[in-house]
């Protein structure tokens, strides 16, 4: 067993040395004299004081930044030691047009004052993003894709899931599970921040974030070395509404349907250097299903038939609560932080029947009454410092320590024919994952048109589970199964992580970002008091590099590449048999071994007149690929058991085509069409119980479409569409299936509110989709009927005032992305 002491000395050390390397750099001062440059900031149509205006100071000798800082609430600022020299002041704001001031002569031992200098407001810029439009909706960076969200009609009501079908590049299937180009091994963060349920089930986690409280989705397809080497499809990270303005303010969003009803409240209060948030958000839904499932398994000259038909109730209730803090220690540092509890109770009640035949005879039929409990409870908590010494040089330290207890649950009734309980059995999960994670960033500009990053980050990870099952007859008391004991995971990971990345601005308008990561990952991991599981220590290297030329016009070209690592997650690891259908059953392998992924991705982004497009093409190769396998269960006929594995190779290669078009000022249609092509391989069961190659390739197609119409009088309206073709796995195929929707709202005159109806599959009763698996140990056809047909009203309000002079606040927060959940760096 590995020495968990001292692979966290190995951790300790490589912070230590990545911190000090930063406090050197950053302690490197240009020379101090005893003079003062001071003044007031104001605007000129207002006059009053701009707050917190950047300040830069260059020396004109070598037109270099020599010092830098931010004007006060009134607008004041002071620059002191500034030593004797030719210089000139560079002031900015968003929103004002800068302002240079040159010839500023400092002799030794006098000071200059300025007085007041005005700022003019910068209204050409404001009118050409009104006429464009197109980046309203999608802005392209040299390593993500932005997608703006606050305009989303029939968002009110829905959750992120909802939203994210409406995204570039992005796919979630009826179930909320999320992929990125074909991947579902991606990384989502909420406001640049992992959480620990958000590892452990990112479909359930995203039901918890209110639709219309999400400001815009970046999509980051080729992550920089800033980022955890984790997500070997991309990262997704949900940026949702700040107020960082001043006053107080409470907000109120509501709906009610016929599958689901919200509730939430957000309130901030900002005064001064300080600030607080407060939000809270809960969602109930109640749905119905029916599936249908035939299975052949054959064992030697005998083959065993199963047909299965079931329905289902789901009812689930989610809620997220906030509360956060801010303030400005002074003119160049600023401290925040962050608490958040996140719940999640997911009920479903089936009825299932299962018949069951032996070489074409009836052998058995059993009827089931399956009671399923799926909840949670989590529990964020953050600390972040930064420091700014001048214009984009700055050092940040950052906390968060995240927990969550999750309980995995479910009882069965097992009927006789007259319809009495004969017998139940019970199975008992409880989970808790818990993580800490330290993180130090430095950045600096290298003259004019470089720019240098570079950190360190620790993240410090344990994750328990114990179950047993429990049996009991029509009315006794129950006791503990002889046939399936109990057991326990006890799984410790911690990685240690250092990068460096280097950007680099040309004449020519290229932008290159390159730069690498190492990380060290240790692992002890045991069964309880049964054995320790042997799973190495292992390191990586993982580069990057994304290129961009500003071609003539609006035209933009990238390409990239970068190499990541996937981490299996709690539900791919957990040992727990789920023994809810006894012809279906679920596990975990504890064994797995982390996968190494290879993406290749070309883009090209234009604006034809009011036509925003984007083409994309990309490549990829999945090696010791985490895979679901399913395989026959010896000691129960006609079973099948769905685990993970590392199954080999995956390769896909594929293409996005999106555009956005302003039919008028007040009328776009936007959509996406997706192509991919995936090759997998690996290791299947043979009917000899030998292990035998297997392979699949196909091409998986979608799409999606969206118009939106602003009317007179506050009236806005809006309908969508999507579609995903035929999904490709190992031993089969799952078929697609669609969603559209259609909804209005109305603005009160004030513009303090709105209210709203949107519907969803409004003509069908809901979706239906098919399953078809295979091997040479079974065959499997399942069919599901998801009845989601929905109506919706919402309505939503705003009270209290806010002034808008208040500073757009920098604050960095930590950003794990490295389990398996499901431009810039992420951190602004």
């Amino acid at each position: 067993m590995k020495n968990p002491l001292l692979s966290t000395v190995r951790f300790a050390c490589l912070l230590f040395i990545l911190s000090a390397f930063a406090s050197y750099t950053f302690a490197q001062t240009p020379a101090q004299g005893n003079s003062k440059i001071s003044g007031i900031v104001q605007d000129s149509a207002a006059v009053k004081g701009v707050e917190f205006a950047s300040i830069a100071l260059f020396n004109v000798a070598d037109n270099k930044a020599v010092d830098g800082t931010t004007a006060d609430e009134n607008g004041k600022f002071v620059l002191s030691k500034i030593a004797p020299g030719n210089y000139k002041l560079l002031i900015s704001f968003i929103g004002y047009k800068d302002k240079a001031i040159n010839d500023i002569k400092i002799e030794k031992g006098k000071d200059i004052e300025l007085g007041n200098v005005q700022l003019a407001s910068s209204v050409q810029n404001l009118q050409e993003v009104t006429i464009t439009g197109e980046k309203s909706l999608v802005e392209e960076k040299v390593d993500r894709l932005v997608f703006n969200a606050e305009k989303d009609i029939t968002s009110k009501g829905g959750d992120a899931s909802d939203l994210l079908r409406k995204v570039p590049m992005l796919s979630v299937d009826l179930d909320g599970n999320v992929s990125l180009r074909g991947s579902s091994n991606i990384r989502v963060l909420i406001n640049n921040k992992p959480s620990t349920i958000i590892a452990s089930n990112v479909a359930d986690a995203l039901k918890q974030i209110p639709a219309d409280m999400i400001k815009s989705v970046e999509v980051i397809t080729s992550p920089s070395a800033k980022y955890d080497a984790e997500g070997s499809g991309g990262i997704i990270n949900i940026i949702t509404k700040k107020n960082n303005l001043q006053g107080l303010t409470l907000n109120i969003d509501s709906g009610v349907g016929n599958r689901g009803s919200n509730l939430g409240l957000n309130g901030s209060y900002r005064k001064g250097k300080m600030g607080f948030t407060l939000g809270g958000f809960g969602r109930a839904f109640y749905n119905r299903a029916t599936s249908i499932l035939n299975q052949t398994t054959f064992s030697g000259a005998n083959f065993y038939l199963t047909n299965q038909s079931s329905t289902a109730k789901d009812r689930g209730l989610f809620g997220q609560y906030s509360l956060g803090w801010d303030y400005d220690l002074g003119k160049n540092q600023a401290l925040s932080a962050g608490l958040r509890y996140g719940t999640r109770n997911f009920i479903q009640k089936q009825d299932l029947t299962i018949n069951q035949y032996e070489n074409g005879a009836l052998d058995n039929t059993s009827f089931r009454k399956v009671d399923r409990k799926d909840l949670s409870g989590t529990i964020d908590f953050n600390i972040d410092y930064i420091r700014t010494f001048k214009p984009q040089q700055e050092w940040s330290i950052s906390t968060l320590y995240s927990r969550t207890g999750l309980t995995n649950n479910f009882n069965t009734d097992l009927l006789n024919e007259s319809g009495a309980v004969g017998s139940k059995l019970k199975n008992e999960n409880k989970n808790e994952n818990s993580e800490f994670t330290l993180q130090t960033d430095y950045q600096t500009p290298i003259g004019k048109n470089q720019m240098l990053e570079f950190g360190a980050k620790g993240i410090f990870r344990t994750v328990n589970s114990d179950f047993k099952y429990l049996v009991a007859g029509e009315s006794g008391d129950f006791t503990l199964s002889t046939t399936n004991p109990a057991g326990a995971l006890n799984y410790n990971q911690n990685v240690a992580a250092g990068y460096v990345s280097y950007t680099l601005t040309t004449k020519n308008k290229y932008t290159f970002k390159a730069g690498t990561r190492y990380e060290y990952t240790g692992i002890s991991a045991d069964l309880g008091n049964e054995k320790v599981i042997s799973i190495p220590n292992y390191s990586n290297f993982v580069p990057s590099i994304n290129v961009s030329k500003a071609l003539s016009g609006s035209t933009t070209l990238k390409a990239a590449y970068n190499r990541r690592i996937q981490r299996p997650g709690i539900q791919q690891l957990n040992p727990n048999v789920n023994l809810s259908n006894p012809q279906n059953i679920s596990t975990g392998n504890p064994s797995l071994s982390p996968e190494l992924t290879d993406n290749f991705e070309l883009a090209l982004s234009t604006n034809v007149k009011k036509t925003y497009l984007n083409v994309s093409a990309f490549a990829r190769q999945t090696n010791n690929s985490i895979t679901q396998v399913r395989m026959a269960v010896d000691t129960l006929q006609g079973a099948i058991v769905t685990t993970y594995d590392n199954i080999g190779t995956q390769r896909a290669y594929g293409m996005n085509v999106f555009a956005n078009v302003y039919l008028t000022s007040k009328w776009t249609v936007n959509g996406s069409i997706d192509l991919l092509h995936s090759y997998l391989e690996g290791q299947t069961t043979g009917l000899d119980g030998t292990s035998v190659s297997a392979s699949n390739s196909g091409f998986n197609y979608g799409g999606r479409l969206m118009s939106q119409i602003a009317l007179q009088n506050g009236w806005g309206l809006q309908a969508f569409g999507f579609y995903r073709g035929k999904e490709i796995q190992l031993q089969g195929t799952r078929t697609g299936f669609y969603i559209y929707s259609l909804g209005f709202k109305k603005d009160f005159a004030n513009k303090k509110g709105s209210i709203g109806f949107g519907a969803e599959n409004f003509l069908t009763k809901g979706v239906k989709f098919t399953s078809d698996l295979n091997s040479p140990q079974f065959v499997q056809s399942g069919q599901t009927q998801l009845y989601n047909r929905n109506f919706k009203v919402t309505f939503s309000y705003s009270i209290g005032k806010m002034s808008f002079n208040a500073p757009k606040r920098k604050t960095k927060s930590v950003n794990n992305t490295d389990v398996v959940g499901g431009g810039g760096d992420g951190q602004k």
